[in-house]
């Protein structure tokens, strides 16, 4: 039996062209979503996916109706084959019930992977580059060691905190956390 699933991110989008394009293709049951593709949980895709049995197939008029992470869909494309269902993505020309698209779709999943290993080697490249030039990462401090006397001495004087914390732009409770109510104190 083929299932069809057919998804728009808002109300304003109209799925009719994703539901004509289901049923041509043969379609005996189709469910909807008015939902983005970034969110999990969605009722119509749940409601699909309970109701496909071993020897059905998965149909969507495109791939991203069915998710927008590669890593995502190809988890959700091996579960199905575990458990004896298709897959056809209509205008990508995908079919997991014939032998090519079985591989195209491996092929896509090992570039993923690729793709995935990739950004760690380049981030990882690029965190050991900056700590060679001195940098730790994270963002800058906001208090200096010119701040934190700045703030010594103004503290001395019985000035606020909170005209401290404007002088020196940062916020009260940053001006506590550096200054620590035994150093204020002293001062």
């Amino acid at each position: 039996m083929l299932i069809g699933y057919a998804r728009v991110s808002t109300r304003e989008q109209n799925k009719d062209l994703q539901i004509q394009a289901l049923k041509k293709i043969g379609c005996e049951k189709i469910f909807t979503d008015e939902a983005s593709g970034g969110k999990t949980v969605r009722p119509g895709l749940s409601s699909t996916l309970q109701h496909l049995r071993a020897g059905d197939v998965l149909v969507v008029w495109k791939l991203d109706r069915l998710g927008r992470k590669l890593k995502d869909l190809i988890n959700l494309v091996e579960n199905l084959q575990s458990k004896d269902i298709g897959f056809i993505s209509i205008t990508d020309s995908i079919d997991t019930t014939t032998p090519a698209g079985r591989f195209f779709f491996h092929v896509m999943g090992a570039l993923a992977q690729m793709e995935r290993e990739l950004i760690i080697e380049r981030t990882n490249a690029g965190l050991e580059a900056a700590r060679k030039l001195g940098r730790l990462g994270g963002r800058s401090r906001k208090m200096t060691s010119e701040k934190l006397d700045m703030a010594r001495k103004l503290f001395a004087t019985n000035t606020p905190p909170k005209i401290i914390a404007e002088t020196l732009s940062v916020s009260v409770p940053t001006l506590y956390r550096w200054l620590p109510a035994s150093e204020r104190e002293s001062a």
